[in-house]
């Protein structure tokens, strides 16, 4: 179902000012009409039955009224038929048997748009955050772009580590008739397939770089991760959520990853793995330029001809340096008063 404009003119405040006009005419009447049956005269019936009338059945224009600020839209039916969406601002009059439809009125997402101070039933998983609101809320639609905070998820990556990961989601309605027709609440619908495309994004990546592990799916290994590929995951988890919410009527304006780390059970482990990476870097940093330096200074002895050294005597200096350089304390040296040889 395609979305139509309610092809109607803002003069709801002419509206306004007749009905409330007729209505102090209708009191006029059963006043006027009052007087006349006091009066003893039988005419007088006329204009108070007319008066009752006016008033009994003059507040109906009134429910035809409505008002539409900015980035605000109403679905109107008729009967069950779908008639127009009110989308400009303004102050309307529309048939009074039209009635407002909007599913989702009384969703609640953890998201901007949707703060409620009246009390709330959960109705969903705590990942989802969706809840109901026990007050009636507006019929009206918010074309505004919203941010959907997802919460933490724990997911498996594509080396089976448990993961904790949270998305931030900013979403607008684009087509009012397919999010009210298409789907049966689509506040409830993003936040399941928000739900959904983060875990078959997730499952493709490792947290950090591995080995022999293909991301793109062109068959050859890369260095994609959810730690170091973060922009590049949250467009794939967009385009993901937007292939799935395309038929409601919703565009994902962008989504970015608010929350990553391992779960709370490998966490302690992955550090300590993490930890020894690291040191075994630095170790080999520190053998590079230990090597380095010890090269440099046979060199510059042999250049500077101070000493000749034989090869064992090279290989116990190449030694000594070595452990100096390479040792995790100061070293502690001993001085040889004796003869070099």
């Amino acid at each position: 179902m395609e979305e139509k404009i309610y092809t109607t003119k803002k003069n709801g405040m002419a509206v306004l000012c007749l009905t409330l006009l007729g209505m102090l005419l209708g009191v006029g009447c059963i006043v006027f009409g009052a007087i006349l049956l006091n009066g003893k005269n039988n005419y007088g019936a006329i204009p108070l039955v007319v008066g009752i009338l006016m008033d009994v059945l003059g507040w109906i224009p009134l429910c035809g009224l409505k008002v539409i600020k900015p980035q605000e839209a109403l679905v109107l039916t008729l009967f069950g038929e779908y008639k127009g969406t009110l989308r400009d601002e303004g102050f309307y009059f529309v048939n009074p048997f039209c009635t407002a439809l909007n599913p989702a009125s009384k969703t609640k997402l953890a998201q901007s748009g949707d703060a409620s101070s009246g009390g709330r039933l959960n109705i969903a998983t705590k990942t989802t955050g969706v809840t109901i609101d026990s007050e009636s809320l507006s019929k009206k639609i918010s074309l505004k772009a919203m941010t959907l905070n997802n919460g933490r998820q724990k997911i498996n990556d594509c080396l089976g580590n448990p993961i904790e990961i949270g998305i931030a989601v900013i979403w607008k309605v684009t087509d009012t008739a397919k999010a009210v027709f298409a789907v049966d609440n689509y506040k409830e619908y993003l936040s399941l397939q928000c739900d959904s495309a983060l875990r078959n994004i997730v499952r493709i990546y490792p947290y950090d770089v591995a080995n022999n592990v293909d991301t793109t799916g062109d068959g050859v290994a890369d260095e994609g991760s959810l730690r170091g590929s973060a922009e590049v995951v949250a467009e794939r988890i967009r385009n993901e959520i937007q292939s799935k919410v395309e038929n409601a009527g919703l565009e994902i304006v962008e989504a970015r990853i608010t929350y990553l780390a391992y779960a709370p059970e490998i966490a302690s482990v992955m550090l300590q793995r993490q930890q020894a990476s690291a040191i075994i870097d630095a170790r080999k940093m520190i053998v590079d330029g230990a090597v380095g330096m010890v090269e440099m200074a046979l060199d510059r002895l042999n250049e500077k001809q101070l000493v000749e050294l034989d090869e064992e005597r090279k290989a116990a200096m190449v030694s000594n340096l070595l452990v100096v350089l390479c040792g995790n304390h100061d070293a502690q040296p001993v001085v040889n008063s004796g003869s070099l040889y």
